[in-house]
């Protein structure tokens, strides 16, 4: 190594100085979303790979190179692309499409009030129903959402926090409709309350009744659904809120710590559920910052949950994790470059790792996406799967001096904040106090002021800007959607027992006041077909409602 770098002083002496008196550097600031400078050149003695310690071989602790030792040689991450918007019988024909074109696995998105516990007739509804994603108010909308879809064959996954239970439990009693056991089920519930509380804001619950509802997940899914992951530790909307990598990684993994913490006090054993906990990154546009991000994810946590939580399985140290590319760098301006903007975006995913993804699509800034543009986002993965070669090797771009420069500058930066965090008492701590959500704000304006100052640039926005027309052809949700679901929540409430829909309720309610595990009693419930909003309602009355601090 000292060789190394006597050569280099030599290199800068000779040739570095003469070059750029004849070829200058640009001007603008070569930076990341962080402090740290971007170097000109990338060495070995940036890099500083201990390769037993940092690296090894994927499929091997502390998994910096993958967490399968084939990753997409074996085969290709999962193609999940994100849908949902009106009703159940319109958002089922796009699941039905997208898996017609591909698409390995389902993701739901559900509007406002259903993340909120709402049924579309509540009058806190009114205007939201079906807008942001598709309404759910009870297991009858659920039976239409999967009308011919074989819930033993697919692979679903559900972005859904505060009445997370409930859905699942929908979920459950779709498939035991169709014939499918509990057991046969894959997939993954979002059920990541602590970033509502810190960037997102669909929460219903407390803090401790709603680490209570996860860990009673937890238990209830290692028992009864082994496959299923039972939380997706989101740092996407941390990322979307304004959070730059580094704070995306350290949150995301603080909020991990927060959960795995909870269960253990619950009475689990770790290895009993960790090997179902997975991750949920955002994949932004600086292609090489976001790679070393996902390496750096995945060795953090596995020394994490090897040191800390002392695991003995391996799979409870492996990091895996949904991308979605990033929402918040699509432009309204010039829509069509936010293709290229999500082929990068994609690249960074694959190249870092991910075990499934989806793509956003080209409209998304302007309006839920076209039945064309949903296509297209589909495509751009598909292309970089069967195409580009960078799926053919394992870790590719490990050893480069810059890569693992960065891996090992983020892993440190991130440690920094995770430890700072546990000064604080731990994440829920740290977000009472409003310690993340402000770190976030300052990123935020930062980020918001480069742009604004020139400093950032973002093509169409800031720099090369043209004259456009409105845009044509968006998807509009139609304004009588609201009108329909309340028609249907009418019509079941008629027609279905009543008599039983009080018993299950009453059961629930009691089993909120004990210490029982609730997921039985949700499951129950929605079987007699109690509504979302029934069961969310019974729910609120026991463990009442959080409410925000507000930071002065």
């Amino acid at each position: 190594m000292e060789n190394i770098k006597i050569s280099l002083e030599k290199w800068e002496q000779e040739k570095v100085k003469k070059s750029i008196s004849r070829f200058p550097e640009r001007k603008e600031k070569f930076k990341f979303d962080t402090e740290e400078e971007i170097k000109r050149l990338y060495t070995p003695l940036d890099a500083q790979i201990d390769y037993e310690k940092d690296l090894g071989y994927p499929g091997q602790f502390p998994y910096t190179r993958g967490v399968q030792p084939t990753m997409y040689r074996g085969k290709f991450w999962t193609m999940r692309m994100y849908a949902g918007f009106a009703t159940a019988e319109e958002s089922n024909q796009r699941y039905k499409y997208l898996i017609d074109q591909g698409s390995m696995g389902l993701s739901v998105a559900f509007d406002l009030p259903t993340q909120m516990g709402y049924d579309s007739d509540d009058s806190i509804a009114e205007g939201e129903v079906g807008k942001v994603g598709v309404a759910i108010d009870s297991l009858a909308d659920m039976e239409i959402l999967f009308d011919g879809i074989p819930l033993d064959k697919v692979s679903t996954s559900m972005t859904i926090n505060a009445p997370a239970s409930v859905l699942l439990a929908m979920y459950i009693a779709v498939a035991k409709k169709q014939g499918v056991s509990p057991d046969k089920l894959r997939g993954t519930i979002q059920n990541d309350i602590l970033k509502e509380y810190i960037a997102r804001g669909t929460y219903i619950f407390p803090v401790k009744p709603s680490m209570r509802l996860i860990t009673d997940i937890f238990d209830f899914c290692s028992k009864n659904v082994p496959k299923w992951n039972t939380i997706s530790i989101s740092g996407y909307h941390i990322r979307e809120a304004g959070a730059n990598a580094v704070e995306e990684v350290a949150f995301t993994l603080a909020d991990g710590i927060a959960y795995v913490n909870a269960a253990l006090d619950a009475g689990l054993n770790v290895d009993d559920f960790a090997p179902r906990l997975s991750f949920f990154f955002n994949a932004h546009n600086n292609l090489f910052e976001e790679v070393a991000k996902f390496r750096a994810a995945r060795r953090i946590w596995a020394n994490i949950m090897k040191n800390r939580f002392k695991a003995q399985n391996p799979k409870s140290c492996q990091l895996k994790f949904h991308t979605q590319t990033a929402g918040c760098t699509l432009t309204a301006q010039q829509p069509e470059n936010n293709i290229v903007r999500v082929a990068i975006q994609t690249l960074a995913a694959v190249l870092g790792g991910t075990q499934s993804l989806h793509t956003n699509s080209k409209d998304e800034a302007l309006a839920l996406p076209t039945e064309k543009s949903v296509m297209v986002a589909l495509r751009t993965q598909q292309i970089v799967a069967n195409e580009s070669g960078v799926a053919d090797t394992v870790d590719p771009l490990a050893g480069s001096y810059y890569v693992e420069g960065l891996t090992n500058q983020i892993e440190k930066e991130a440690l920094e904040i995770i430890n700072k965090i546990d000064e604080l008492g731990g994440a829920p701590m740290a977000i009472d106090k409003g310690y993340i959500q402000q770190e976030i704000m300052d990123s935020a304006y930062k980020y918001q002021r480069e742009i604004e100052e020139n400093e950032r640039i973002i093509v169409g926005v800031n720099k090369f800007k043209i004259e456009e027309e409105s845009p044509k052809g968006l998807l509009r949700v139609d304004p009588e959607v609201g009108e329909r679901q309340k028609e249907k929540v009418k019509n079941l409430k008629k027609s279905r027992d009543n008599v039983r829909v009080k018993q299950t309720l009453e059961a629930l309610k009691n089993a909120c006041k004990s210490e029982e595990n609730v997921m039985p009693y949700i499951l129950e419930s929605v079987e007699s077909y109690a509504t979302l909003g029934e069961i969310c309602e019974v729910m609120r009355d026991i463990f009442g409602e959080y409410k925000q601090t507000v930071m002065i």
